[in-house]
């Protein structure tokens, strides 16, 4: 297993040579496929120890591996339709209170059903929502300047994006709550900058065009226009090349080839009025929202399955390190809601 996860990692992250790649597999393979030969030779003199405690781990990892895929297709399944959250109302049906809330979930795009259970459970929620989504790309660093994506999930008085944190696979998340926290804002509001200058941008477009059509001598409307305004047009996220190697950050790269006065919220009111709400939500601090997600299998489940999610991956799930120990946040930051996922 080992040597074809390398073989693999040579091929498409480190994208080695095909001839070292399989010199590498053909060796190291021998290697093992001659130990494995006299661990099966002398199974009745003490070899069964060495393939017992192989099969107990590759039974603890394909448990893993298998309720964890149940579990992300139950996610994805139940994920909330935009149009729910349209008739709703920009209040979600319930209070908004001045604060930013952090939800944790692994989905890329949609709205995780875990958010209706913080809207059924809480009396009130925070005036900015974030959803945010720890992805691991196959590059070895992720510049902070290139650390997140955002979007936003529904129209702007709702105040509510989709934000992907991207991290390399030699990226140790060593920073605090606080120096977090102060970077998503940061991008947050670069994305805001930006987003208002591309909707300048395509209506003073569209105007130039409405005046190509009338006036004869005017250039031709389908002409290129400037390059910083045809790399405006590119999307800040692609929902289809979320998990490309790929890692440079269009807005970045927009915002260090513009002026800076292009990117002054003087000359936009509703720029002005969000980024003054942001900053006076980041004033009432953060609040960490995670789903405590409990995996059931169906009733109807055939009895292997049933095994296999509501005990084996059941104990690994509840003696895991969960995920308030992996993040440095005070417990007084964070929400929990339970729910259940019928797989």
């Amino acid at each position: 297993v080992s040597t074809t996860l390398v073989t693999l990692v040579m091929v498409l992250i480190w994208q080695t040579n095909l001839f070292l790649a399989f010199s590498f597999a053909l060796v190291f393979g021998s290697v093992e496929l001659i130990y494995l030969s006299s661990v099966l030779s002398k199974i009745i003199e003490g070899g069964w120890l060495p393939l017992a405690f192989a099969t107990f781990f590759l039974s603890v990892m394909y448990t893993w591996n298998y309720g964890s895929v149940l579990k992300n297709k139950s996610e994805v399944r139940e994920k909330v339709s935009v149009d729910s959250m349209l008739e709703l109302g920009s209040n979600l049906g319930t209070v908004r209170v001045p604060g930013i809330g952090l939800l944790y979930n692994e989905l890329v795009q949609g709205i995780p059903s875990i958010f209706l259970q913080f809207l059924l459970n809480l009396p009130a929620l925070h005036s900015t929502i974030v959803f945010v989504c720890i992805k691991y790309v196959s590059v070895r660093v992720v510049p902070q300047e290139e650390r997140f994506l955002f979007r936003r999930v529904c129209p702007k008085d709702y105040h509510i994006f989709r934000c992907v944190a991207r991290y390399g696979y030699k990226d140790v998340r060593k920073e605090d709550h606080h120096a977090f926290e102060q970077l998503l804002i940061e991008s947050l509001e670069k994305f805001l900058r930006r987003e208002a200058l591309e909707t300048a941008l395509e209506l003073e477009g569209n105007s130039s065009d409405d005046m190509d059509n009338v006036s004869v001598n005017t250039r031709d409307s389908d002409a290129p226009v400037g390059t910083v305004a045809e790399e405006l047009r590119i999307p800040l996220i692609d929902d289809q090349k979320l998990e490309e190697t790929e890692i440079s950050s269009t807005s970045q790269e927009v915002a260090s080839a513009l002026p800076s006065s292009y990117m002054s919220s003087d000359e936009d009111p509703a720029l002005e009025y969000e980024l003054s709400a942001l900053r006076e939500a980041m004033e009432s601090g953060f609040t960490y929202l995670l789903g405590h997600g409990d995996v059931r299998a169906k009733k109807n489940s055939f009895f292997f399955k049933k095994l296999m999610i509501n005990y084996f991956y059941a104990f690994l799930r509840k003696n895991c390190r969960g995920g308030t120990a992996n993040m440095r946040v005070p417990h007084t930051n964070i929400i929990q809601v339970g729910m259940t996922y019928m797989v």
